[in-house]
């Protein structure tokens, strides 16, 4: 759902968001370097403290390019927000990443991953929406242990227990 803004800023920040992360799925450091503000930039990995300027934005960005043989996002539960210049986007971001292929040529191990994210973005003199910031942090995702709560007809009264 989007909310404030016109139909057409919310469009475009949308636009904006989707080639952020099209731009890491690709490994394009010059493609994400065009996507963030110059100068006062900020981002904040999942597990990493926060990262200040664009030198070391775009460094962080450079290290999770060479260490990532396979991304891909599905971003989900979407959120825009615009007022005036700035705008607000909250997901998910479904992650799917892969390492190196293994000796035999195969594709590497997947690996899926949840993170919710939020990505601030400001309107340029030039009218484009470009990151101003951007926060992701992990999901931890716990397994119940069925076990102990089901009976031999599956869960206690026939609902899930949470």
């Amino acid at each position: 759902m989007s909310t404030g803004g016109t139909h057409t800023d919310i469009e475009a920040v949308e636009a904006a968001n989707t080639a952020l992360y099209e731009a890491l799925e690709h490994g394009d450091l010059d493609a994400m370097a065009e996507r963030w503000l110059d100068g006062d930039i900020s981002v904040v990995h999942p597990g990493w403290p926060v990262l200040t300027g664009r030198g070391e934005v775009m460094r962080s960005y450079a290290l999770i390019m060479a260490a990532t043989e396979y991304i891909q996002f599905f971003l989900t539960d979407v959120e825009v927000s615009v007022r005036g210049d700035t705008a607000l986007v909250t997901c998910t971001e479904n992650i799917l990443s892969g390492g190196p292929a293994e000796a035999d040529g195969s594709a590497g191990p997947l690996v899926g991953g949840l993170v919710v994210a939020t990505n601030t973005f400001r309107r340029t003199t030039g009218g484009e929406w470009k990151v101003w910031s951007h926060h992701g942090s992990p999901v931890l995702v716990e397994q119940e242990e069925e076990e102990d709560q089901e009976g031999p007809e599956g869960p206690v009264g026939g609902e899930d227990i949470l």
